[in-house]
């Protein structure tokens, strides 16, 4: 097969919604930002890493946010996550459906459903 892995994913994002994107997946989230390329930096958007992949927030006109499909992170310690988003005024949802698998889901700043799974 020649598929390998995942580069990386996308969540939509109203124009204009930069500042919030860094502050929520930069700040709050820690993750590292990329420059884009700047052919694409015109779009609107921003990216970061997470881990060895990427997360790419690209704007969407009409926007509406990703409800049921999400990408999934992981973090390594969940609990701790939990609470900062908590102290931030984001819900937090823990799921038990998956035996051996502590998780839970949250909402971006944009009401983009995200899945957090702990390392």
């Amino acid at each position: 097969m020649n598929v390998t892995g995942i580069d990386h994913v996308q969540v939509a994002a109203p124009a204009g919604c930069e500042a919030e994107a860094r502050a929520f997946y930069g700040g709050l989230l820690g993750l590292d930002e990329l420059p884009k390329p700047e052919r694409l930096a015109a779009r609107g958007g921003c990216w970061f890493r997470a881990g060895g992949q990427e997360l790419h927030v690209g704007v969407e006109q009409p926007f509406a946010p990703a409800r049921k499909a999400h990408p999934g992170l992981v973090a390594a310690d969940l609990d701790e996550l939990a609470s900062r988003l908590g102290a931030a005024g984001i819900e937090v949802s823990y799921d038990d459906t998956i035996p051996d698998a502590k998780r839970f889901y949250a909402a971006d700043p944009f009401g983009n459903r995200l899945e957090f799974r702990q390392a």
